[in-house]
């Protein structure tokens, strides 16, 4: 029984030594291994390629359309663009041209009888002065010019002559004695009419020149075909 006991006893010796130096072969070479890999230098892996980088596109305006338009954020979001057309220039009517009633020349020039309107007064006019909104410029016995907002205006003298009024005749007094009294310093009698502001003196108006009555100045003026006595208005 002792023998069989001892055999065993040697048989496991045996067993664990022979399992102890395959462990320590087994460990031996494991840390061979461990050592070669640790010592072993690895190779770097060469880089890829580089390719070329795109092209920048330029930037457009057209090109955020699609973003104004799918805007959401934005209440006025719209593609179609209306554009309103200037209002047109208001057209100023031409009021009516003032009326013609003749021509006078006292040696200073030719003036223009008007009025303005068939109830307007009549006055003398000469080339620059103003009647109404138009303003005389050049009048002969054939025609007349005037201008109205930078417009030139030229008429015959037929086409806007007043023919409703009617010119009296100035009244021609026989010549009387030479008074030696001193003139008055006005006439008392009325004066004869004439086209517009001007008013002719009566044959036995003695007053001077200058002489303001009812309103109007007294003018004497002599030229080559004679002396001219008129009455005209201040105003």
């Amino acid at each position: 029984m002792k023998r069989k006991l001892l055999l065993a006893n040697l048989a496991l010796l045996a067993l664990s030594v022979a399992g102890g130096v395959r462990l320590r072969r087994e460990w031996t070479e494991t840390r061979a291994r461990e050592v070669d890999v640790l010592r072993k230098r690895m190779q770097p892996a060469s880089p890829p390629p580089i390719s070329p980088l795109p092209v920048a596109v330029p930037v457009k305006a057209d090109g955020y359309s699609d973003i104004a338009q799918k805007m959401l954020f934005s209440k006025d979001r719209n593609p179609v663009v209306v554009v309103e057309p200037p209002p047109p220039p208001k057209v100023v009517p031409m009021p009516p041209l003032p009326l013609f009633h003749g021509v006078l020349d006292l040696g200073d020039g030719t003036m223009a009888i008007m009025s303005v309107g068939p109830k307007g007064p009549h006055r003398d006019y000469q080339p620059g002065d103003k009647v109404g909104e138009f303003k005389l410029v050049a009048v002969n016995n054939e025609e007349l010019v005037l201008e109205w907002e930078g417009k030139t205006i030229t008429k015959k003298v037929d086409e806007i002559l007043d023919r409703t009024t009617v010119v009296p005749p100035v009244p021609v007094a026989a010549a009387k004695p030479i008074s030696l009294t001193p003139p008055p310093k006005a006439p008392d009698a009325p004066v004869a009419d004439l086209p517009g502001a001007i008013k002719a003196c009566q044959p036995d108006d003695t007053s001077p020149a200058g002489t303001v009555a009812d309103g109007r100045r007294k003018v004497i003026k002599t030229s080559p075909f004679g002396t001219k006595c008129y009455w005209e208005s201040e105003k």
